[in-house]
C-alpha cells in the first residue's frame, strides 16, 4: 500500500492548524497577542484565578510553556499573579482590567478568523467534523 503525505489525516490536520493559527496571528498582530496567549486568555475569561498547572491542562500545553506565556502576558500588563489563599505554596493567575477589556476586542476578531475558515461549509458538516475530531482525540487517549 502506498502512503501519500498529502492525503494523510495527520498532515492535513497539522497544515490546517498552522494556517488557522497564522490567520489568528494576523488578526491579533495589532494587539501583540499570539494564538498561544489567546488560548490562555480564553480560559481566564471563563474563570479568572487559575493556577498555572490547571491552565496548562485546560489549554493542552505543557506547564513550562504556560509559565512562559503567563510571564509574557504579565509583562504586557494583561495578567497578574496572586498567592493562592487555599495553598500558600501555589499562585493563581488573574486578568488585569486591560486583560478583561481585551475580551471585547479579541473575541470578535477570533470569530472573523473562524468565519473566514468555515465560509461556504454547511453548519451540519462543521458539527460532524468537530464530532469526528473529538472522537479521534478520545480514541488516542493513553
Amino acid at each position: 500500500m502506498a502512503f501519500s503525505l498529502d492525503n494523510s489525516l495527520g498532515f492535513i490536520l497539522n497544515r490546517t492548524n498552522t494556517r488557522m493559527k497564522n490567520s489568528l496571528l494576523q488578526k491579533f498582530k495589532n494587539y501583540d497577542i499570539t494564538p498561544e496567549q489567546w488560548a490562555v486568555l480564553n480560559r481566564l475569561w471563563v474563570q479568572d484565578g487559575i493556577p498555572p498547572k490547571e491552565l496548562a491542562e485546560l489549554t493542552f500545553k505543557d506547564q513550562p510553556t504556560v509559565v512562559r506565556i503567563i510571564s509574557k502576558l504579565k509583562n504586557k500588563g494583561i495578567v497578574f499573579k496572586k498567592l493562592n489563599p487555599g495553598d500558600k505554596r501555589s499562585i493563581l493567575i488573574f486578568l488585569t482590567p486591560k486583560g478583561q477589556e481585551l475580551k471585547n476586542t479579541l473575541i470578535p476578531l477570533g470569530f472573523e478568523a473562524l468565519n473566514k475558515a468555515i465560509k461556504g461549509i454547511d453548519k451540519n458538516k462543521i458539527e460532524m467534523t468537530k464530532g469526528v475530531l473529538n472522537q479521534i482525540y478520545k480514541n488516542l487517549e493513553p
